[in-house]
């Protein structure tokens, strides 16, 4: 009877899975851009992602102390960072803010340029010389035709590549349209386009359509 009887007391065990934390690496991702960047295009891109990251799953506090984290490993702070993510009780599997968790479990992931320049960074004052040299390239293999749609109701196109950035096609909307690029506004899907945005950073396409709010200038009496 005893034997029998044992199977109906069978203890209950419960397992908890602790996930695997490292310190925080010193060492920076490497990565290459598809174009030769320049730093405030960078912090463009990364302001992009700051700005929708709270959009993503997880928890905004959290997303923020990430945000911290990524400026002190930038800033070559790396005491400053392991302190932030420890307060935050983020966990690195593998030692780097491009996967970890947070306590409930949830998973962030940053991408490599939040953290680290690419390799091939150019410095502001290099910018013309990289609009000079390289967009023509890419011209020739990429250029097509961007369709614009004016506040005053006209619409046009606009030769252009996704290499381009607001300021130069603000430039081309003057030249074509006279249109001076202070009084011009670009927005794509409901958001404004700052000048150093590229067109492959709004992840637009050939056939839509972008819109553009003309200021009309002050005339005095």
């Amino acid at each position: 009877m005893g034997v029998a009887n044992s199977r109906d007391y069978r203890p209950t065990i419960t397992v908890v899975l602790k996930r695997r934390n490292e310190p925080l690496k010193k060492d920076k991702p490497k990565w290459k851009s598809d174009y030769p960047m320049t730093e405030g295009q960078l912090r463009s891109k990364r302001d992009e992602f700051w700005d929708t990251a709270p959009a993503f799953d997880g928890r905004k506090e959290i997303w923020d102390a990430l945000k911290a984290a990524a400026i002190a490993i930038d800033c070559n702070d790396h005491e400053l960072a392991q302190a932030i993510v420890d307060g935050a009780s983020i966990t690195l599997p593998h030692g780097s803010l491009m996967e970890c968790y947070d306590e409930l479990g949830n998973r962030y992931q940053l991408p490599a340029y939040c953290l680290a320049p690419p390799v091939n960074l150019v410095s502001e004052c290099n910018d013309h010389n990289v609009s000079e040299n390289a967009e023509p390239q890419e011209k020739k293999e990429k250029e097509f035709q961007l369709k614009v749609r004016l506040s005053t109701g006209k619409d046009l196109r606009i030769s252009a590549t996704m290499a381009d950035s607001i300021r130069q096609l603000k430039k081309q909307l003057q030249i074509q349209e006279d249109i001076n690029t202070t009084n011009q506004r670009w927005f794509f899907s409901g958001k404004l386009l700052t000048d150093k945005t590229r067109l492959q950073d709004t992840k637009i396409q050939k056939d839509f359509v972008i819109q553009v709010i003309v200021n009309q200038p002050i005339v005095p009496n």
